[in-house]
């Protein structure tokens, strides 16, 4: 199988949703602003796109050798952090985990009202108003996501060789976990995969309200099945 002409035809399928996403938000002004069933459109959108991204850069590592040197200090470590400039958003390496038996945060219905008998009377509650589909909402993180993934787009091996360093690290991290198993030390939770199991995150599900199937939930399904056997090939190989 040609791997390459395989990336490159689904980054090209890629890039136009990408434009399309350009055209619904806008990326003029300083603070973009977006009505609220226009974020949601475009999150619908969004979401599989930065997905089938992530998928096209772990099938890009698979062809990536990487050495790693000796690990540095802890202390050169922080400095580092602590000296590093602010750098432009990119392109999430892992698949956000899904959580079941997350509680969901309860809406505020009601404020407090603190007063003392026979002095003055209770402040009257202005009333909540269910949001409105018109409702302007700040777009500000939607334009840093379209940044990081058109950055990601338009240099894929520059993210192929973070998600290798990374695949490298937990090698070594396991390698050395292994080997300290007897030492009593505490172990830390750590990702094995950078996808998650089961559906990838965006995938279309049919339910009634998401509307149809599109484009961009073809190009994930094609670009999720070449992840997983890239994966499935290195692993047995």
């Amino acid at each position: 199988m040609d791997w390459n002409a395989a990336i490159e035809k689904n980054r090209q399928a890629l890039k136009r949703v990408l434009g399309v996403l350009v055209a619904m938000v806008g990326l003029a002004g300083e603070r973009p602003v977006l009505a609220r069933y226009r974020r949601a459109a475009v999150l619908r959108l969004l979401r599989p796109a930065e997905s089938a991204a992530r998928r096209l850069v772990v099938v890009l590592a698979q062809t990536l050798p990487v050495a790693l040197g000796p690990l540095p200090r802890k202390a050169s470590r922080r400095k580092r952090r602590r000296e590093a400039k602010p750098s432009t958003p990119s392109l999430p390496l892992f698949d956000r985990l899904a959580n079941p038996l997350r509680p969901r945060r309860p809406a505020q219905s009601a404020v407090p009202r603190v007063s003392t008998p026979g002095h003055g009377a209770p402040f009257r509650i202005t009333p909540r108003l269910a949001p409105r589909p018109g409702d302007p909402v700040d777009a500000t993180r939607i334009v840093q996501r379209l940044h990081a993934l058109a950055a990601a787009l338009d240099d894929l091996p520059a993210q192929a060789r973070r998600m290798a360093l990374w695949q490298a690290r937990r090698a070594r991290a396991a390698s050395d976990q292994r080997g300290s198993a007897g030492a009593g030390r505490r172990r830390r939770f750590r990702r094995i995969a950078a996808l998650r199991p089961g559906r990838p995150p965006g995938s279309h599900r049919p339910r009634s309200g998401l509307g149809p199937r599109g484009e961009v939930h073809d190009i994930l399904a094609a670009t999720h099945d070449l992840a997983v056997w890239a994966l499935e090939r290195r692993d047995t190989s």
